[in-house]
């Protein structure tokens, strides 16, 4: 990354912004919860079998919709179960907004933390991962991984490398991404360190897409904020070279990463779950 550009990730504000418009353009949490009532509880049946109660884990896990969606299913599936559960998330913002939804929840008992607690880790039934601004995520895998009771699952979801954040990552990787952490990382980079590793698991392709018309209107603010959020870099319209700029707008409306509908530019945003077996 130039030395002109700084991660959006340094302004907790204009990052919080910019994701929560990412969110009301992008189909994102809409085909969650699709996999979530639709694939997700053949794979809770398994985990809580014979059990009176589990331990889950989520890291990275915002402000709780998505999380609360998986344990309404998880309760449905094993009513008679507890569910012991902590909550990793850095942004004291998204863990605040939790805690307001967590409010009316009294089906699991819930430890809230910006930082994993390693004196908190249990055996684990279940354990979500989001696997960005990490600073190995292969390491990372095998370290949740091997927190895994017998039966118990690990859920990686993030964008796949056939979305258009995988063709602007392997594109421009070295002028936008922070080598120091895992910034753009996708599903193909993990399947390729299970595969090394001889590790199972299934995937699940969750198609999904935004609106970023604005982008390409010069001086739209909240096309400036998509591209922050597209870029990870605070300010990409003011402060990329020329050249760098251009070459990214004009990525984003090809066939690799966009198509257009009625007049409006379309990224594709798929994403994909792996559900990620115990260390043999």
């Amino acid at each position: 990354m130039s030395c002109a550009m700084k991660s959006l990730v340094e302004d907790n504000d204009r990052y919080l912004k910019s994701f929560q418009l990412f969110l009301e353009r992008s189909s994102e949490h809409k085909c969650m919860q699709d996999f979530i009532h639709g694939i997700l509880p053949d794979i809770l049946a398994s985990v809580g079998e014979g059990k009176a109660n589990l331990n889950v884990m989520g890291v990275g896990s915002g402000a709780g919709e998505i999380d609360l969606e998986m344990f309404s299913q998880l309760h449905l599936k094993h009513p008679a179960v507890t569910v012991d559960n902590q909550v990793v998330e850095p942004s004291a913002q998204q863990l605040h907004l939790y805690k307001v939804l967590d409010q009316d929840c009294t089906q699991c008992s819930r430890d809230f933390s910006p930082l994993l607690h390693t004196d908190l880790l249990q055996i684990l039934q279940v354990s979500g991962l989001m696997l960005y601004y990490v600073k190995d995520p292969g390491a990372t895998v095998t370290f949740y991984q091997s927190l895994l009771d017998r039966n118990g699952k690990l859920l990686v979801i993030l964008v796949s490398d056939e979305s258009g954040w995988g063709k602007l990552w392997r594109t421009f990787r070295t002028q936008l991404c922070n080598t120091e952490i895992s910034q753009c990382v996708t599903t193909g980079d993990i399947k390729a360190y299970l595969d090394s590793k001889t590790v199972s698991y299934q995937s699940y392709k969750l198609p999904s897409q935004m609106d970023i018309t604005e982008c390409f209107t010069e001086g739209d603010q909240r096309g400036e904020l998509l591209l922050d959020f597209l870029t990870e870099v605070l300010d990409f319209s003011s402060t990329a070279p020329p050249e760098l700029k251009r070459g990214v707008l004009d990525l984003l409306k090809t066939p690799d990463c966009s198509k257009e509908v009625d007049g409006r530019v379309i990224f594709n945003n798929t994403l994909e779950v792996l559900v990620v077996d115990p260390l043999q």
